[in-house]
């Protein structure tokens, strides 16, 4: 069991992977919101792509705090949490960005799921606590 600031190979490996992430966001009444997500990283921050005016995205926007949970798809039980701010909400790139998402995670060169008045966004996560157990 390790807990820490840093991003490890281990952590990079599931947050690269075709793992789906749980990232929880808070409501204006305080109460969590959860939802499953395509995630990728950067090198130094973990990045959600979704849509303007998405709960999570306008979550994030009144209050930054998140929780971030990933299993491996081939094994449960090798898992990370990870807590952090979203230290920046941009659109720059996020078009590509969404489309490199789903080439890994679908197959496809296009993310198919687009709607005509969407505008994507990436969150970009501040890690603050990582916690997993090395299997």
């Amino acid at each position: 069991m390790q807990v820490n600031r840093e991003i490890d190979d281990f952590v990079i490996q599931l947050l690269t992977g075709k793992n789906f992430a749980f990232v929880a966001t808070l409501m204006k009444d305080g109460s969590p919101h959860i939802t499953p997500t395509w995630i990728d990283f950067d090198g130094k921050s973990i990045l959600i792509n979704t849509a303007e005016g998405r709960i999570k995205q306008k979550n994030v926007s009144r209050d930054p705090h998140v929780a971030i949970s990933i299993i491996d798809q081939n094994n449960p039980y090798n898992m990370v949490t990870i807590r952090g701010k979203v230290i920046e909400q941009t659109s720059n790139g996020a078009d590509d960005h969404i489309d490199k998402l789903a080439k890994r995670y679908l197959g496809v060169d296009k993310y198919p799921f687009r709607s005509q008045n969407e505008k994507r966004v990436i969150l970009k996560v501040q890690p603050e606590k990582v916690f997993y157990v090395k299997p």
